[in-house]
């Protein structure tokens, strides 16, 4: 009798960047492009570049500067960090801001 192993131990997702079938860790792991860049996405999963516009999702207040920032508020010319989910940014009144992704959405 031949052994048969029916249990899977990946499933395969379809990546839209390289036209393949990927496993779903590879997939799920994936956060850098082949050139080693880090690759940052906004809250809906568009791919934020340097000098992009991004709106604000929801009210976030600012530490040490006594300022909330509401929802929908307009921050032009971010600047990528270099990691996954933070993003620099200049805003009137307020030095060094540092946003996460995941509360801004492209423009």
């Amino acid at each position: 009798m031949a052994d048969t192993d029916t249990t899977q131990d990946d499933a395969f997702v379809y990546d839209e960047a390289s036209g393949e079938w990927i496993s779903a860790s590879d997939a799920a792991t994936k956060t850098t492009t082949d050139d080693g860049a880090v690759v940052v996405r906004d809250s809906v999963g568009n791919i934020l570049a340097d000098g992009d516009q991004v709106t604000l999702i929801k009210d976030l207040t600012v530490k040490g500067a006594g300022q909330t920032l509401k929802r929908g508020t307009l921050i032009k010319s971010i600047r990528l960090t270099g990691d996954a989910q933070e993003i620099d940014c200049r805003f009137d009144g307020i030095k060094g801001l540092v946003l996460r992704a995941e509360f801004v959405k492209k423009r």
